[in-house]
């Protein structure tokens, strides 16, 4: 009698157990399931039962924060956001969604002053330079790409930054730094909707640094990086002068290596030229210059090239798929 008591006990507790409610980590993974959906409304329903188990909680409060500006409800936004900006807990993104709110309300001066105190106390945040340099862009402030190279240099593995650094360059025809900032953005954001943007970038960069090769003024060139860079490119002028195609870029671009390899890799060592290398001995160099330029300048003649050379760009696909492309933070040469 005593065993059946006590397993009837044990029954009913572990059926107790699998009835209780769930606590507030449970419930935060639910709303996180209900925000991937697209369904605002139940992910702030369930963070506020989250938070009723837990408050100051301050990631459930994040996260309702970010819920109620994705329903547009900017105010509400702000009320919860605004006092988490002030807690010692807070982390960068705080200050980041805190930032988009002020900016979706129109509030560009209080944004500024968010930003610049996420960056007094995140100096090594790079997706907060980005956001200030973007706010400031807006705000037709030519000081916007000054907070793009802080955080180009202040966390290099950032993709943001070298995004709109690289636009900002070609737009205002600074051809070096469209081209190495434009690259080194597609290696870490490989496959989103910026990237066919910026191979169109990086193709057009290379045209018409071509076709300024003999008007620079070296006055104007601002490091010994960027002035080494010109030097080895424009020894390819030659090649160039037949057109700039996916091909003679190819022929340039692996001439261009081995030459920095010889002259400049020592002085100036670059993980991007290094990348460069390594494909190249890897025998995939061919299909990375077909990926980045085939592709921008005509996408059926690079379908076509990849039906062709199926086995060189499944080489090249499996390869990219594998690893992950990463800036040290000593290469930083824009000085």
């Amino acid at each position: 009698m005593k065993k059946l008591v006590t397993f009837f006990a044990f029954m009913a507790s572990f059926f107790l157990a699998k009835t209780q409610a769930p606590d507030a980590g449970q419930l935060q993974k639910t709303a996180k399931t209900f925000m991937l959906q697209g369904d605002f409304d139940n992910a702030v329903l369930v963070l506020n039962r989250a938070l009723q188990k837990e408050p100051g909680n301050i990631e459930i409060l994040k996260d309702i924060a970010l819920n109620y500006y994705f329903q547009k409800n900017f105010t509400k936004a702000l009320e919860v956001i605004k006092p988490l900006t002030d807690r010692a807990d807070a982390d960068d993104q705080i200050f980041q969604i805190a930032g988009n709110i002020y900016r979706a309300l129109g509030q560009q001066k209080e944004c500024e002053k968010i930003y610049k105190k996420g960056i007094k106390k995140f100096p090594k945040s790079g997706s907060l330079y980005n956001e200030y340099g973007e706010l400031l862009f807006v705000m037709n402030d030519e000081s916007a790409i000054k907070q793009w190279e802080r955080g180009i240099e202040a966390d290099a593995g950032y993709s943001g930054n070298y995004y709109n650094a690289a636009k900002y360059y070609f737009l205002n025809g600074d051809k070096v730094w469209s081209i190495i900032y434009g690259e080194i953005f597609l290696n870490i954001e490989v496959l989103t909707a910026r990237t066919a943007e910026m191979k169109s970038i990086l193709l057009d960069s290379y045209k018409k640094i071509f076709n300024d090769a003999g008007s620079f003024d070296k006055a104007k060139i601002k490091s010994g990086f960027e002035q080494a860079f010109l030097q080895t490119l424009h020894k390819q002028n030659l090649i160039a002068a037949s057109g700039i195609n996916p091909e003679t870029l190819t022929m340039i671009r692996t001439r261009f290596i081995l030459d920095w390899l010889n002259n400049f890799s020592t002085k100036f060592p670059f993980r991007l030229f290094e990348y460069h290398l390594q494909l190249l001995r890897e025998g995939m160099f061919d299909a990375y210059n077909q990926w980045i330029f085939g592709a921008a300048q005509n996408l059926v003649a690079y379908q076509d090239w990849t039906n062709i050379h199926p086995v060189e760009y499944n080489a090249f696909l499996q390869f990219q798929k594998g690893r992950i492309f990463k800036m040290p933070a000593a290469q930083y040469y824009h000085k």
